[in-house]
């Protein structure tokens, strides 16, 4: 039954979408854990990078209790978050083109490894150019992105296409253009951005298929354990030391 009221309106909207995620993209997100689990054991090394609100779903899996230790965060400076004063000036620098390729090539990104990108939109400068830059260096590129912008909204890119156009494999969050669930008559704009809810438990769903697709194969998955639970620490700095070479935000 549904709620009239907003919050209850709000948690419908989100668990009808992490409903439709979980069965429309779930051989995607099989295809997407198992190319995380190649990476790993071939040695890769993996980032994630998001702009803006988008940035919170990419932090959400770099150094994380219960996480894949080997996911490092691509900061662009002015791009990660609201800190940056104006925090209109993080949308402004999306839209730079060849802002995308002074960071990759500042990055310690290389061929083989593999980059996830999440962008809602994906229509602006910042996170097509990303990915094409990627994958030209011979990094395999998993995009997050809500496909219905596609079809309603014009790239902002010179090329004219999207992040989906230029990935390995596309994970489709569902989000509907605008980013907000609930409309009210009392109300002139409409509210209530789900993205973050959807596209942080997608990613999430992704790394654990990772985790199992490496446990399979016979492979420990190097997972963080919670620093506030006994043992966390010690357990913490072996997987680090393990891994050191492929750990970045230590550094």
């Amino acid at each position: 039954m549904s709620d009239s009221k907003p919050a209850g309106q709000f948690f419908d909207a989100a668990i009808g979408l992490l409903q439709r995620v979980r069965d429309e993209e779930a051989d995607s997100i099989v295809a997407a854990g198992t190319l995380i689990a190649d990476t790993v054991a071939d040695g890769g090394r993996l980032f994630a990078f998001g702009a803006g609100h988008s940035s919170l779903a990419a932090q959400d899996v770099v150094y994380r209790a219960g996480g894949l230790a080997l996911m490092n965060l691509l900061s662009v400076p002015g791009v990660v978050g609201v800190d940056v004063m104006p925090a209109t000036l993080g949308s402004a620098l999306e839209r730079v083109d060849g802002l995308a390729s002074a960071v990759l090539d500042c990055s310690p990104v290389r061929s083989g490894d593999l980059l996830v990108i999440i962008s809602l939109s994906g229509r602006n400068a910042l996170p097509v150019e990303m990915a094409m830059n990627a994958r030209a260096l011979g990094v395999k590129v998993i995009g997050v992105t809500s496909v219905a912008y596609t079809a309603e909204t014009k790239s902002r890119h010179v090329s004219g296409t999207f992040l989906k156009d230029h990935c390995d494999l596309v994970l489709d969050s569902k989000i509907a253009v605008g980013d907000a669930e609930i409309t009210l008559e009392s109300v002139p704009a409409p509210f209530a951005p789900a993205s973050t809810v959807v596209t942080t438990a997608l990613l999430q769903a992704v790394m654990a298929t990772a985790a199992g697709a490496l446990a399979d194969r016979g492979i420990e998955p190097p997972l963080l354990r919670s620093g506030n639970v006994d043992g966390g620490h010690e357990w913490n700095g072996r997987v680090m030391t393990e891994y050191g070479d492929r750990i970045f935000y230590r550094r």
